[in-house]
């Protein structure tokens, strides 16, 4: 595993990162397809330190997975420009997490039940009056009439980085250059 280049934006606070981990909303998977990259967004949760997501049991991602479980699963948030009258000085402030590992697909059906239901915690918490049932997630089928896998990342290595907004330099609509100098 290659080091972070610009070691001074490295986090390696596991609490910021697990917490970031459970607030941002979208990850992207990033699988091989021979020899060209295929990254595809997901919904997703952190759960006893592995990633899970769900899917359909057919389809590209699931054809990628089966022949290359190999994964790299990357969460970034951008927050904001910080501007500088230099304009290669101009910043992005961000936090990113890159996860790498094999994935697995959930077999066993309490797991796979209470991965569902975190995730449902975590985008829509409070909508259902009731737990999701195993067999909701035994007998589902999309509308195209496919079955629903649940898959779990393990990370084998993570990085982690930030480079924070400095609210005196964000950018914001009608800020100009003059009003820097």
């Amino acid at each position: 595993m290659n080091k972070i280049r610009q070691e001074k934006l490295e986090c390696k606070d596991d609490k910021r990162i697990e917490q970031f981990l459970s607030e941002t909303r979208t990850g992207y998977l990033g699988l091989t397809d021979g020899e060209v990259p295929y990254v595809v967004p997901l919904n997703f949760v952190m759960m006893k330190e592995a990633v899970y997501f769900h899917g359909a049991a057919h389809g590209r991602k699931i054809d990628l997975i089966h022949s290359n479980p190999n994964c790299c699963f990357t969460v970034s948030e951008d927050y904001g420009t910080m501007v500088s009258p230099i304009p290669a000085k101009t910043d992005t402030a961000y936090f990113s997490v890159m996860l790498f590992g094999v994935l697995e697909v959930v077999t066993d059906l309490n797991e796979a039940t209470a991965a569902m239901q975190a995730i449902l915690d975590k985008y829509v918490p409070g909508y259902y009056h009731n737990s999701l049932s195993q067999a909701h997630i035994e007998k589902y089928r999309s509308s195209l009439g496919s079955h629903t896998l649940v898959y779990r990342l393990v990370p084998s290595v993570h990085t982690a980085k930030e480079n924070p907004l400095n609210p005196q330099l964000a950018f914001y609509s009608g800020r100009k250059v003059d009003m820097d100098i």
